[in-house]
């Protein structure tokens, strides 16, 4: 099958809300090493990671890039990511993509404490792979880039897990929820069900003063999470004071914008360049 068929076959599986697997299967990858895979990092069955690398190793240590998938907290699969978590490797980064519990069964803060214990786990992983562990950069996509925000903006989570926070160098988040309270979605309604103060399950009502500097990336025509989460986010940042990126990515919609990341889709936007550039500056 040539690229215009595969493109054109792939674009009808995502158009059918087939799972992003399907990258996997028949998209071309970058060049990356991959593993060790399935690495446990907690006592779950879902307490999972994977490890990426550059095929070509530079001559210096390369920051720890977490990347965190969507799934609206209640689904997903690392394995369906290998794709991407190539894509950012061959950027020069060693990437980890961490399965979280899930929702309904465990809800806010359990996934988001799962993320700061698989950063931990990585980040012990990575000086074998040429990783360092004292440049940490988070990233996600859709409530993935909702629980990498949480890493970066409430210091106190990657503290539990015995990471200091002022090793995270910057976020970088893709079509995330940021400012979605009261929760009016079941998605949401089960995810931060019993949350004591659903409010601050928000990024935009954080204390931001020593929020990291931030990427925001959304399509203009994503009806999933809407725009305003972005803007809002990067509105809230500014009034504290710190350094945020946006991209809006015109006629974009949610998906768009994670499969851009990939070598079949990256016409679509440059995502990866705008994401990787700004992650490296701040590396």
């Amino acid at each position: 099958m040539n690229r215009r068929g595969l493109v054109a076959l792939l674009s009808s599986a995502l158009a059918a809300c087939s799972p992003l697997s399907a990258l996997n299967r028949l998209g071309p990858r970058d060049p990356a090493e991959r593993g060790p895979l399935n690495v446990t990092y907690g006592p779950d069955p879902r307490h999972r990671l994977d490890l990426y690398a550059p095929a070509q190793k530079p001559t210096q240590s390369m920051p720890v890039l977490m990347f965190f998938y969507g799934g609206s907290w209640n689904s997903g699969m690392r394995q369906n990511y290998a794709w991407a978590g190539q894509a950012l490797a061959s950027r020069g980064f060693v990437v980890a993509v961490a399965d979280h519990r899930l929702a309904p069964r465990y809800t806010y803060p359990a996934f988001v404490e799962d993320a700061a214990r698989a950063t931990a786990r990585a980040c012990e992983l990575a000086p074998d792979h040429g990783g360092d562990p004292g440049r940490i950069l988070l990233s996600g996509h859709s409530s993935g880039a909702y629980i990498a925000s949480m890493l970066a903006f409430a210091p106190q989570f990657l503290e539990a897990a015995g990471v200091a926070h002022d090793r995270v160098r910057a976020f970088a988040g893709l079509s995330g929820p940021y400012d979605f309270y009261p929760f009016d979605v079941p998605a949401s309604m089960e995810a931060f069900a019993g949350a004591p103060d659903p409010r601050m399950t928000q990024p935009v009502n954080l204390d931001l003063r020593r929020a990291p500097p931030t990427f925001l990336a959304h399509g203009t025509e994503d009806e999933t999470v809407r725009v305003r989460n972005t803007t809002a986010l990067a509105r809230a940042l500014e009034a504290a004071g710190r350094s945020v990126e946006v991209k809006l990515y015109p006629g974009l919609d949610h998906k768009d914008v994670v499969i851009a990341l990939s070598r079949l889709f990256r016409s679509k936007a440059p995502v990866l360049e705008d994401m990787t550039r700004f992650l490296s500056a701040h590396a």
